[in-house]
């Protein structure tokens, strides 16, 4: 008795928010193809652990597809949950679609054991089980973190009741993450209305045994409705997503289109459509970036048009992009109907940035073009630059 109650005085409890990650149809992929599937997690698990230690968390155990990190906040891990899926989504985009390698992440605020590095107990079990309710590219989270993050984040939340998960001796109120400001709707579940809570059996499947074992006769499953309400944008904020394939071959068309270039339209590369970098461009001080300096992240902020034709007066409008490592990218909806405006860039290891930017119509012809050069400093980017018929465009973002 005495060892039994030393092990417990020395047992350290804490409350922590977990979030856990495993990639859905993993065994399929496998299957299918080995060493690809492999090479796709391996690039997906680095983006992953990247954005975890951005968030301030630490990924403390790992089993095969399996990925469990740990947060001191509940909003930065929501965060980071909604920037991973964004920036995943970003390299499947790139895959076709059966090799695509999608993760569910389950979220949950709760009381964990401390074992060396590792945490145990049902903190870390809900967020397993949320993790399994969650859609492939989709996010669940537990009671306990909704009414943390709730009127902190820009967000859209499905409500999917109290569900029963194996071997929890409670239902967990859950929810899933249906639409994020900016970055845009990310696949839900249908909300789940549960036949049996507990041991407790509800009228109607009474009512069903009793047709059945009177009458022998069989009864078809019910299929509830999915909620088709849908969730209003946060006003004033674009959806961007990220498609990097996409944006630099829609650059070299625009490249290869618009041959007669001037000296400063010159300095696109024919065959990438990025702007190279010149010592001599960037006015004003460069970037004090510290070497090794990572600016990874999601950058939000105002980009501005200087006035042109007698139709086309000055405006600003909210936009953001993700930045990996040194490339940064971005896509979101234009004004007019159908178009679409597309980011790219490089930074360089100095802090200096340069943009390729432009717009495309729905009958895939492009118009707009502009390049943009600055800086990346203190966890802002700014640049500016001119559309080819001389109009002006200036960006001021900050990472969120």
């Amino acid at each position: 008795m005495a060892e039994s109650g030393t092990a417990a005085d020395g047992l350290e409890r804490k409350l922590a928010t977990i979030l856990s990650a495993d990639v859905a149809a993993y065994s399929r992929l496998m299957a299918e193809d080995e060493e690809r599937t492999l090479e796709t997690f391996r690039a997906h698990k680095e983006v992953f652990e990247k954005l975890v230690q951005l968030h301030r968390g630490r990924v403390f155990n790992t089993a095969g597809d399996a990925i469990l990190s740990e947060f001191t906040s509940a909003v930065e891990a929501v965060r980071c949950a909604t920037e991973i899926q964004a920036a995943l989504r970003t390299r499947n985009d790139q895959l076709p679609s059966e090799r695509q390698v999608n993760f569910r992440i389950g979220v949950n605020l709760g009381d964990v054991m401390v074992q060396g590095t590792d945490l145990l107990g049902d903190g870390v079990n809900v967020a397993a089980r949320l993790q399994g309710a969650a859609e492939p590219g989709g996010i669940c989270i537990s009671g306990s973190v909704y009414d943390q993050v709730l009127n902190k984040l820009s967000l859209s939340f499905k409500p999917l009741g109290e569900l029963n998960y194996k071997n929890l001796p409670q239902p967990v109120r859950t929810f899933a993450i249906a639409k994020v400001a900016g970055l845009g709707v990310l696949p839900s579940p249908t909300r789940r209305h549960q036949l049996v809570s507990g041991w407790r059996l509800r009228p109607f499947v009474v009512a069903a045994l009793i047709l059945i074992t009177v009458g022998g006769v069989s009864w078809v499953r019910s299929h509830y409705a999915r909620n088709r309400a849908e969730y209003a944008p946060t006003a004033g904020l674009p959806a961007p997503q990220v498609d990097q394939r996409r944006i630099e071959r829609d650059a070299r068309r625009s490249a290869r289109a618009n041959r007669k270039m001037t000296d400063a339209e010159a300095l696109a590369a024919p065959e990438s459509g990025q702007v190279k970098l010149q010592s001599d461009q960037v006015s004003g001080p460069t970037a004090a970036a510290t070497p090794g300096d990572d600016p990874s992240g999601v950058y939000r902020g105002q980009m501005c048009y200087a006035a042109g034709a007698a139709t086309e007066p000055a405006h600003c409008f909210e936009a953001q992009a993700v930045v990996l490592g040194n490339r940064i990218s971005g896509e979101w909806p234009g004004r007019d109907p159908g178009v679409t405006i597309y980011l790219a860039g490089d930074i360089s290891q100095a802090g200096q940035v340069a943009i390729h930017m432009h717009s495309k119509r729905a009958d895939g012809s492009s118009f707009a073009i502009s390049d943009l050069i600055g800086t990346v400093r203190d966890g802002r980017i700014d640049a500016k630059g001119s559309f080819r018929d001389g109009r002006g465009v200036t960006l001021n973002w900050s990472k969120n």
